[in-house]
């Protein structure tokens, strides 16, 4: 059976496949947290003398940042299809997810932070990575308000999406920032093109907690899209009925129980 996928570039079509994805990607999130925790906290092993239980912050903050990159990414993509063909969806999509992405963006900078006062000595430095992935934070802030200062919504969509598009070049600067100059930050654990320089608890540990953080965005992102279908499309005939069934249903439900 074929299933017409394009269908579902439709708010009015999206909404309802979104609501029946959400609470499947919620429960993955809280399963795949779960055991990524008691594998990172509790299996995984300790480290050297000098970081010692500290390095457990680790299997949040790696994850995170991972995140935080490819969110923005996805972001710009979403941003740069709506721009290019004109796609409310897409650029919905884009607005929905930056909450999120700034969020992890956020959480590793916080839990880097924490690594590095018993790994550096000190809070923050000005490391091209940390310098960088703070840069992310501001791109992620500035796309979220400049939409919120636009009142037009197509016209928020074209700027945010400009703003997004230019701010992914970003993105390979903080990858490959280890390589390109002299950092505190540590290179990469996890490659494509080689072993893992962890043992297998850890890295199982970390791609738990990795799967986890993408569950939770997902489901968030299919919420907040969500809200967004409807604020936006608030004058469309099938969003008032929509909304004229839930008050008829609620009204039913509230008589039954008096």
């Amino acid at each position: 059976m074929k299933i017409n996928w394009f269908k579902y570039s439709s708010p009015q079509n999206f909404y309802p496949l979104a609501g029946r994805m959400v609470p499947w990607f919620a429960w993955l999130a809280a399963l795949l947290t779960i055991a990524g925790l008691y594998v990172s906290f509790f299996l995984a092993p300790p480290a050297d003398f000098q970081q010692k239980e500290a390095y457990r912050i680790i299997f949040v903050h790696v994850p995170a940042a991972w995140m935080s990159m490819v969110i923005y990414i996805v972001m710009a993509a979403w941003a740069g299809i709506g721009l290019a063909l004109n796609a409310r969806l897409s650029a919905m999509m884009a607005q929905a997810l930056a909450p999120t992405g700034a969020m992890f963006t956020l959480l590793a900078l916080v839990t880097g932070s924490l690594w590095g006062k018993p790994t550096w000595g000190t809070w923050w430095v000005w490391d091209a990575r940390l310098t960088s992935e703070l840069i992310l934070l501001f791109l992620y802030l500035g796309f979220i308000a400049l939409q919120a200062a636009i009142d037009d919504p197509r016209r928020a969509d074209r700027a945010g999406a400009l703003l997004a598009l230019v701010g992914a070049v970003n993105v390979p600067i903080i990858y490959f920032s280890v390589k390109w100059w002299n950092t505190l930050h540590q290179g990469s654990s996890i490659s494509m093109g080689a072993a893992p320089k962890m043992v297998v608890t850890m890295l199982t540990g970390m791609l738990l907690m990795a799967l986890a953080f993408w569950m939770y965005a997902i489901a968030v992102a299919l919420m907040r899209a969500r809200c967004i279908i409807l604020e936006r499309e608030r004058n469309s005939e099938w969003v008032k009925e929509l909304v004229g069934a839930e008050i008829c249903g609620s009204q039913t439900k509230t008589g039954v129980n008096a």
